[in-house]
C-alpha cells in the first residue's frame, strides 16, 4: 500500500503507548533480525524508549518468554517461573563485590 504524501503514518511505541508519526520512531523485531522483512509485520518504538533499551544480544530470550508465557499470568508467578528457568538454564548467578 502507497502512503499519500500529505499523510503522516503514525504508530503506536509498544513500551509507553505514545502515538507518534512513523519517522520519529524505531521498528523493534521481537526476534532481532530487522533485515529479515519476508512476511513480517514490526511493531514499533518511540525514539526515547529504544534509548533506554538494552541494545545486547539477546540469544533465546523470546523462545523462553514464549515457554513462559509471558503476559498470560500474573507478574509474581511470572517472574518466579523466569528466574527458576533462568538458573536451570545458565547456573546461579552470583555477584562478585
Amino acid at each position: 500500500m502507497w502512503f499519500s504524501r500529505n499523510r503522516t503514518e503514525m504508530v503506536t511505541c509498544l513500551a509507553c503507548g505514545a502515538e507518534r508519526p512513523r519517522d520519529e520512531a524505531r521498528e523493534y523485531d521481537k526476534y532481532g533480525d530487522r533485515w529479515d522483512r519476508a512476511d513480517k509485520t514490526f511493531e514499533h518504538l518511540c525514539k526515547s524508549c529504544h534509548r533506554e533499551l538494552c541494545h545486547h544480544p539477546r540469544d533465546e530470550l523470546e523462545a523462553l518468554l514464549v515457554d513462559l508465557e509471558a503476559g498470560e499470568r500474573s507478574r509474581d508467578a511470572f517472574l518466579a517461573s523466569y528466574l527458576a528457568a533462568v538458573e536451570e538454564r545458565y547456573g546461579t548467578l552470583e555477584e562478585e563485590y
